[in-house]
C-alpha cells in the first residue's frame, strides 16, 4: 500500500489526536487547553489554521471521539460509515496544493475550514484509504493490558501488536521472561 507524505502526516496526526483522549476518569485529558491545541497544530504542521479558541478546542475533542470510534469499529462497513459521516460533516473540498516546499498533494478541507474540519477531512480521508485498500485491520489499539493507545500498523506482515515496542512491547516481554525464569527456578 503506497502511503504518500501527506497521508502519513495525517495518520500521525490522527493517532496522536486519538491518544490525547483520557483512557479513564482518572487520566487527564491530553488536550486540556487552547495552548496545548496550538502546540498540537504546530507539531503536526497543520496548515491554514487561524487563531484558535475554546470553540476550536471543543470541536477538536468531538472529532477526536469520532476518530476513536473508527479505531474501535468492528468491521470495514462500520468504519466506512463512520468515516463517511465524519468527512461529509467537514464539508470536504478536495484541491491540489504544493505549499511550504512539499510536492503536489491533495488537501481535502475547504479553504478557511476550522481546525476540527481540517482534521476531520484530511485525517478522515487518510483512514478511508485503508478501508478502500481492505487494510482497516491496520487501525489498531495497543494490546498491552495497561495501554489502549491507537496506532496504525504499517509493518509489512501486519504483525505489530503494541503502540511502541520499546515501551509496551518490551515491558511485556520482560515480564514474560521473568515469569518463565521464576517458574523454572521453582
Amino acid at each position: 500500500m503506497l502511503i504518500t507524505h501527506d497521508t502519513r502526516c495525517a495518520l500521525d496526526a490522527v493517532v496522536d489526536l486519538v491518544n490525547t483522549a483520557p483512557e479513564d476518569d482518572e487520566t487527564p485529558d491530553g488536550l486540556p487547553d487552547v495552548a496545548t491545541l496550538e502546540d498540537f497544530v504546530r507539531k503536526h504542521e497543520i496548515s491554514d489554521v487561524g487563531v484558535l479558541s475554546e470553540f476550536d478546542l471543543s470541536a477538536v475533542r468531538k472529532v477526536r471521539g469520532r476518530f476513536a470510534a473508527i479505531f474501535a469499529a468492528p468491521d470495514a462497513r462500520s468504519a466506512a460509515s463512520l468515516i463517511n459521516e465524519l468527512v461529509a460533516a467537514a464539508g470536504t473540498t478536495p484541491r491540489l496544493t504544493d505549499h511550504d516546499g512539499y510536492d503536489w498533494h491533495v488537501h481535502y478541507f475547504a479553504p478557511g475550514a476550522s481546525v476540527a474540519d481540517h482534521l476531520a477531512a484530511d485525517c478522515g480521508m487518510a483512514l478511508a484509504f485503508f478501508v478502500v485498500a481492505g487494510e482497516e485491520e491496520r487501525l489498531r489499539r495497543c494490546e498491552a493490558p495497561d495501554c489502549r493507545h491507537a496506532f496504525v500498523d504499517l509493518s509489512r506482515n501486519r504483525s505489530r501488536r503494541y503502540c511502541d515496542s520499546r515501551t509496551c512491547g518490551n515491558r511485556l516481554h520482560v515480564a514474560a521472561y521473568r515469569a518463565r525464569r521464576k517458574e523454572a527456578a521453582g
